[in-house]
């Protein structure tokens, strides 16, 4: 029989990485399953108690289902099913990494299933980014006074390292942002000393790029080779991540390899292969939104376009036609589910569940008027172009009241998704406005629901975010696309027998 493989997922947001592991861990010829998740916030930890709950169950219980078809409430999981949800409890932790006592505490977990699993354990994770990520490097630059080498973020990736130290797993999967490979401290990179210290924790680890052929020589990669394209691997976006997969030395002599681990790239998904087949909704107005206000807002900016002479024709024709369209949407959120052959079929499978009648969490912002001509004007102008308009070509009318928006900053502050190939990086500033993520449809007028984001991330329709919206958003942008991650567990899997 194959041998069993624990898994420990730190940092683990809402479950993306952990999704990944635990699908691929359901083949009976590779078995691999969740003992640990750590996470700190607080609507995350819910999240992933949920999911390590439905996980507990071969099938996931009716009762689940039952609630979603119905829009009901969920149950009291502690009074249906007390094992399975104390379990859930203890397999994921709400816990902040780095602080006093933590390591210490999970250190009795982390030997315990080193032991239960005779070394058979695989440590998953990806350290907090805002401090290598280019947008938080260029924010950190404006603080007064900020110093790298005193902001504690730089450093998150050695509660990682030092997790890894103990455990001693067969194999590791460390994520982060492009930015790490750029990010400077000290004078210098963040992310060489990064791969020194996962080389030498524990027994001593070999470090190989995933989408790339590893040194024959057995030498470490170039840093730009542990970067991983994740449209390149069907997923419906432009997500440039650094994955770093650690195999430990002992296990590493016995391996041959030929090409990169995860196989050629694949052909890329749109995001209208993914979102064509979600119901068409509305997005709403700030203040005193219905149906009919909403309308005549989105006319009002329509025609106004349509009689821009700053506006090129093309965008001036798609503005008139939707000033004059009778069929518009007129609901915020739908629930409605269409039984769709649109899907790629291997996201067909990992997306759907025949016994969710229902969509999730597609529910629409609301805007102010004036963003809603930004928005159908962006949208327009990409459906004619094929790109999305820089903030100088929208016409003076529809320009933010920014006393900085001439100075180039902020150029693609209103970014419309392309219909005709993946999209941009969903990331968690989705969470403050919808500007960077508007629908490709015109007629919508609207930013991307929460049930879109979590599609371009690949999360299963069944996923289901607690918390807020705003924290929903939240939780999708900083995930690892679960579809992703179910091929790097297959093929690390493959890699250990």
């Amino acid at each position: 029989m194959p041998e069993d493989f624990a898994i420990i997922d730190l940092f683990a947001g809402p479950g993306g990485l952990g999704e990944g592991f635990s699908q691929a861990g359901r083949d009976p010829g590779a078995p691999m399953k969740i003992k640990l998740s750590v996470e700190m916030d607080d609507h995350a930890i819910q999240t992933l108690q949920l999911r390590a709950f439905l996980r507990s169950f071969d099938e996931f219980p009716q009762e689940y289902h039952d609630a979603l078809n119905c829009g009901s409430p969920l149950p009291d999981w502690a009074d249906l099913y007390p094992a399975n949800w104390k379990l859930a409890k203890e397999e994921a932790r709400q816990r902040v990494l780095g602080e006093s006592g933590v390591f210490e505490e999970l250190a009795v977990e982390l030997d315990r299933t080193r032991e239960d699993y005779n070394g058979n354990t695989i440590l998953i994770g990806g350290p907090p980014c805002q401090a290598y990520s280019l947008v938080g490097r260029a924010r950190n630059k404006g603080k007064a006074g900020y110093v790298p080498e005193d902001d504690h973020r730089h450093f998150l990736y050695r509660e990682y390292v030092r997790i890894l130290d103990r455990l001693r797993p067969a194999a590791f999967v460390m994520e982060n942002v492009k930015g790490m490979l750029s990010s400077q401290v000290d004078g210098g990179g963040i992310f060489s000393r990064v791969l020194d210290d996962l080389e030498v924790a524990g027994d001593g680890y070999h470090l190989l790029p995933l989408s790339k052929p590893a040194p024959s020589d057995g030498s470490r990669a170039a840093a730009r080779d542990f970067l991983i394209k994740a449209e390149d691997h069907g997923v419906p976006q432009a997500r440039h991540r650094v994955i770093i997969l650690g195999v430990r030395s002992d296990l590493a002599k016995k391996i041959e390899l030929e090409g990169p681990i995860l196989g050629s790239p694949q052909s890329p998904v749109t995001v209208a292969e993914v979102l064509r087949d979600l119901p068409r909704v509305r997005s709403g107005l700030s203040r005193g939104d219905d149906a009919d206000a909403w309308l005549a807002a989105v006319q009002a900016q329509a025609s106004a376009i349509a009689a821009s002479d700053a506006a090129p024709q093309e965008v001036r024709e798609i503005a008139r036609a939707v000033a004059g369209a009778n069929r518009l949407p007129r609901l915020r959120s739908s629930s409605r589910r269409k039984r769709s052959g649109e899907l790629p079929a291997q996201l067909a499978d990992w997306l759907l569940d025949d016994r969710l009648e229902v969509v999730l969490q597609h529910e629409t912002r609301g805007h102010i008027p004036d963003d809603l001509g930004r928005y159908l004007f962006s949208s327009a102008f990409t459906r004619a172009f094929g790109r999305s308009p820089k903030l100088a070509e929208f016409p003076e009318f529809l320009q933010p009241a920014h006393r900085n928006r001439r100075s180039g900053d902020f150029a693609d502050r209103f970014r419309t998704q392309r219909s005709d190939r993946p999209s941009t990086t969903v990331t968690s500033h989705i969470s403050k406005d919808g500007h960077y993520f508007i629908h490709p449809d015109t007629m919508q007028c609207r930013s991307l629901t929460v049930r879109e984001a979590a599609r371009l991330q690949t999360f299963p329709d069944n996923y289901l975010f607690c918390g807020p919206r705003t924290k929903q958003y939240h939780q999708v942008g900083n995930a690892v696309p679960p579809y992703l991650a179910f091929q790097i567990a297959k093929a690390v899997r493959r890699l250990l027998g």
